[in-house]
């Protein structure tokens, strides 16, 4: 079986229900606490990779820490090393939940039952 990791925030309502919804399926995960242990560098790399390469679903967008650095401005302009540098450094930055299931690299931010399903259930 391959091993899962998500990041997660306690307050968080959808965390939650991804957390839920894998319990319910019977697979087994480790559940990290995003604020205290963000996502590394590598991982938020492999995770940019399994997004398209788009930078700005890995953000947080809703978040307080992100409109308070004004990053909505400065995210198109940024380069990828500096925007997984910040991502890194600052977990209230990271889209949660955000799960990564090596070695199969399956990277999902957000919770989406119907996109969970066809992405972990069958791979």
């Amino acid at each position: 079986m391959s091993k899962i990791t998500i990041y997660t925030y306690a307050n968080c309502d959808s965390c939650r229900r991804a957390v839920k919804w894998l319990q319910a399926q019977g697979l087994e995960f480790v559940d990290k606490p995003i604020r205290e242990t963000p996502p590394s560098a590598a991982e938020l790399k492999a995770m940019l990779a399994a997004q398209g390469g788009e930078l700005r679903k890995l953000f947080n967008t809703s978040g307080l820490d992100y409109r308070a650095q004004g990053l909505g401005a400065k995210l198109p302009t940024m380069n990828e090393a500096a925007a997984l540098a910040l991502l890194a450094g600052n977990g209230n930055l990271v889209k949660r939940p955000f799960l990564w299931r090596a070695p199969n690299k399956v990277g999902l931010v957000g919770f989406d039952e119907a996109r969970w399903s066809a992405a972990l259930l069958k791979s």
